[in-house]
C-alpha cells in the first residue's frame, strides 16, 4: 500500500494505492454496497478520520501518511467536474436516467465512457432520498449528475442544492423574470439569496473554509441549464442568454413541437431545428454552453459539428427497451 492520502471526495477517507485504488461507499437504507475502480480509492462516508485538505483545489490534493489527522468533517470542498470540463471546451455526453434508482447505475453509465448522468423528477416518481443517494456516489465517483425537478423554483432548487446536487436542468422557464427567480435561488449573496443550509452534503461538510468562502465557491460550481418549452419563452431568449448565473440552454423537444402545434407531424423535425439553431445562436453568442437532447447517432454527430458541447443521448429506458426488443427479434425469429 501506498503512504500518501487525498480527500477530493466528499464525507469519505480516501486511501491512495501505488497501483489500483478502490471505492466503498455505505448506503444507510439498502445496506453496503462496494464499487470498485482502478484509480480510485477507499471511501467510509461520515469517517472520524480523515486526510489534511489540500489548501487549494487546483494544487495536487495528495498528502503524506503522516499528516493524516483525526477529525470529523474535515474536507476540502469539491468542484463540478461538469462544469470544470465544459469551461475547458471538452464535449461532455450523458443520458437521462428516467427508470432505474439503484446508485449502481452511475457507476455502470461511467465504465460505459459517459460523461454525466441526467436525472428526471419532472416525469418520473424518484423522490428526494433516491437523489441523495445518487448525489453522494455521484460525487464521490466523480461522475455528475444534474437533476431536472417537478419545478424550477425556489424549494426544489434549494433542496437539491443542499443535499449535494451541481447540475440543474430547470424546465418551462417562461420568461426573463423566471430566469432571474432560477438564478437568485440557486446563487448565495450577492449574486443571489440561495438560503443557506450550514454543513451539508453540498459543502462536503467542509470546517476548513470560512462560510463567506465556501458561498462564494458553491456560486462558482453550480451549473444552471433552462429549457425553453414553449413559443412564448422565446421572446426572452436573448435576455435570458446574457444573464448572469445561466449557464446552459435548451429545448425541451416535445413539449415545445406540442405548443407550436407540430407534434407528431411532418414538419416537427424542421420547426424543432429551427428553435434548436436559434438557442444555440444565442448560447454562442453570450458565450454559454448549448445543451442538446440527441436520439441518434446522427443526431448526436449533427449537434457536436454545431457547436453544442452538452449532449443527452436518449435515456435508460429507451436505451434497455431498443437493446432487448432487437435481441428478442433475432432470437424468437
Amino acid at each position: 500500500m501506498g503512504d500518501q492520502l487525498t480527500n477530493d471526495k466528499a464525507g469519505v477517507l480516501v486511501i491512495a494505492l501505488n497501483h489500483a485504488r478502490f471505492i466503498m461507499w455505505m448506503d444507510w437504507r439498502i445496506g453496503t454496497e462496494v464499487c470498485l475502480r482502478h484509480g480510485g480509492g477507499i471511501y467510509w462516508p461520515n469517517a472520524a478520520v480523515s486526510a489534511r485538505p489540500s489548501p487549494r483545489p487546483d494544487l495536487d490534493p495528495y498528502q503524506s501518511a503522516a499528516e493524516i489527522q483525526v477529525a470529523v468533517g474535515d474536507w476540502a470542498m469539491q468542484a463540478n467536474p461538469l462544469r470544470a470540463a465544459l469551461e475547458r471546451g471538452e464535449l461532455q455526453i450523458g443520458t437521462w436516467v428516467n427508470l432505474l434508482r439503484n446508485p449502481a447505475i452511475l457507476p455502470l453509465l461511467k465504465a460505459a465512457g459517459l460523461d454525466f448522468a441526467r436525472v428526471d423528477m419532472e416525469h418520473t416518481g424518484a423522490d428526494m432520498q433516491e437523489i441523495a443517494q445518487l448525489a453522494l456516489l455521484s460525487r464521490a465517483l466523480n461522475f455528475p449528475i444534474a437533476v431536472r425537478p417537478p419545478e424550477a423554483n425556489r424549494e426544489w432548487i434549494t433542496r437539491l442544492l443542499d443535499i449535494g446536487v451541481w447540475n440543474l436542468h430547470c424546465p418551462q422557464v417562461e420568461n426573463a423574470v423566471h430566469a432571474r427567480e432560477i438564478v437568485a435561488a440557486s446563487r448565495y449573496a450577492p449574486r443571489g439569496l440561495r438560503g443557506n443550509a450550514g454543513h451539508s452534503p453540498s459543502t462536503d461538510f467542509d470546517m476548513t473554509m470560512s462560510a463567506a468562502e465556501r458561498r462564494a465557491f458553491a456560486n462558482r460550481q453550480v451549473f444552471v441549464t433552462v429549457m425553453f418549452e414553449t413559443a412564448a419563452a422565446f421572446n426572452d431568449l436573448d435576455a435570458i442568454a446574457a444573464m448572469d448565473g445561466i449557464d446552459a440552454l435548451t429545448i425541451g423537444p416535445a413539449d415545445l413541437a406540442q405548443d407550436l402545434g407540430v407534434f407528431g407531424t411532418p414538419d416537427q423535425a424542421r420547426v424543432l431545428d429551427e428553435k434548436r439553431d436559434l438557442v444555440l445562436a444565442a448560447a454562442k453568442k453570450h458565450g454559454k454552453t448549448c445543451a442538446m437532447l440527441c436520439s441518434s447517432y446522427e443526431q448526436a454527430q449533427q449537434w457536436k459539428a454545431a457547436g453544442a458541447l452538452l449532449l443527452a443521448y436518449s435515456s435508460d429506458s429507451e436505451v434497455l427497451h431498443t437493446a432487448f426488443s432487437a435481441a428478442m427479434a433475432k432470437i424468437k425469429g
